[in-house]
């Protein structure tokens, strides 16, 4: 017989995040605003779910935290291991006898992933990466949920391993973080030609593996330099000076283009992306490899600065070139230099419409989510 289809109504839902300090930044990484947005998708159901970020670790929870905790209150997992329909386990794990727990109530357990897990496993063990552990490969969760821009890399690689069911879910992301931290910025942070025919390009990549390197973006810059060096201020490459003092292999493919000798080209440390938009960019150039989606795209698209890009989940976004086709991508850049000011206002309109389909607030994706949610309470535990 059929397993009924659970009633519909308003559902208790933990989300887990890691807090390592008791004013940890929202910018150290993308994990606890995913949870964040995740949590605000939920309010916007009409079936209004109760949301609660369950922390686990052992940092205090204290008024620090830099998020409206009436919005999105943070509990410990013992306070609300009662209290639960579902727990996503998304910025920290719980343990065997936490999960036991949460099964014997009667509680769902969902693994929701949005990291390239295959990659960084791999990369870890193959370079012997200092501090790496072996995971804690849990095989009790009810399913396992993985955005689409890890499905490529990571969807089979964590479905053979946990065994357990497994979708791609939508992805979800919301304004409030960066629309927060560009408030103080000139214009709100929102992008402003500056009436200079020659534009800042900026590529910020993370550069901790090959899925978002800054290699190829640079390499773009370079043919765009060649064909029309005049439109061209200046080009600022984040996250890359440890590779400058450290790697002569990397210096040497550097000193061989000729934006590098022209002096228009700085390799540089991290920084904020909303200040960094704000106060040296004009156009971002990016290239991916397996990442086909990632916050810093919606950021920069938002907020209305030109975006090279080769990202195939959002090909609609920004100027797009195909796979690692850099020449392409170079045509791209020249069109964005030339194009981008005389329609700066209608670009950054039509960026927001399009990027409307992944917001929190969007009705019809909270719904997408709600018929997730009672697909799982619809069957039994594994």
């Amino acid at each position: 017989m059929a397993n009924q289809a659970p009633e519909r109504r308003s559902l208790r839902i933990g989300i887990t995040i890691g807090i390592r300090s008791e004013n940890e930044s929202l910018w150290i990484n993308g994990i606890k605003q995913n949870a964040i947005f995740l949590a605000k998708l939920f309010q916007h159901s009409p079936l209004k779910h109760q949301v609660t970020l369950v922390n686990t670790t052992d940092t205090a929870i204290t008024d620090k935290l830099p998020w409206d905790q009436k919005q999105f209150p943070v509990r410990t997992f013992d306070d609300v291991k009662d209290n639960l329909d579902i727990l996503i386990e998304l910025g920290g794990q719980i343990n065997n006898l936490q999960n036991a727990y949460l099964h014997e109530r009667g509680a769902r357990h969902i693994s929701y992933c949005c990291g390239p897990e295959y990659v960084s496993t791999s990369q870890a063990i193959i370079s012997k990466i200092p501090g790496f552990k072996s995971p804690f490969i849990n095989q009790h969760y009810d399913e396992i949920w993985v955005i689409p821009q890890v499905a490529e890399t990571s969807f089979h690689f964590l479905k053979t391993l946990r065994r357990r069911p497994a979708r791609v879910v939508p992805f979800v992301w919301d304004p409030m973080c960066i629309e927060e931290r560009s408030a103080n910025l000139p214009h709100k942070g929102e992008y402003r030609p500056t009436g200079n025919p020659a534009k800042r390009l900026s590529v910020i990549e993370p550069n901790r593996d090959l899925l978002k390197f800054c290699l190829y973006p640079t390499l773009l810059a370079e043919l765009a330099f060649r064909q029309a060096p005049d439109k061209i201020a200046f080009l600022h490459v984040t996250n890359s000076d440890y590779m400058v003092h450290d790697d002569y292999g990397f210096v040497a493919l550097m000193t061989g283009l000729d934006i590098v000798n022209a002096h228009k080209a700085a390799f540089i440390g991290m920084f904020a992306t909303p200040d960094f938009l704000s106060s040296h960019t004009d156009i971002v150039v990016s290239h991916q490899w397996g990442l086909a989606l990632n916050y810093l795209y919606l950021e920069v698209c938002w907020q209305g600065y030109g975006l090279v890009h080769n990202a195939h989940l959002v090909p609609e976004l920004g100027y797009y070139y195909h796979e690692n086709d850099i020449e392409e991508g170079a045509k791209q850049l020249v069109r964005a230099l030339e194009e981008h000011d005389g329609r700066w206002e209608d670009y950054r309109s039509e960026q927001r419409k399009m990027i409307g389909k992944f917001l929190a607030s969007n009705r019809e994706l909270a719904m997408a989510y709600d018929d997730l949610l009672f697909g799982v309470l619809s069957r039994p535990h594994g």
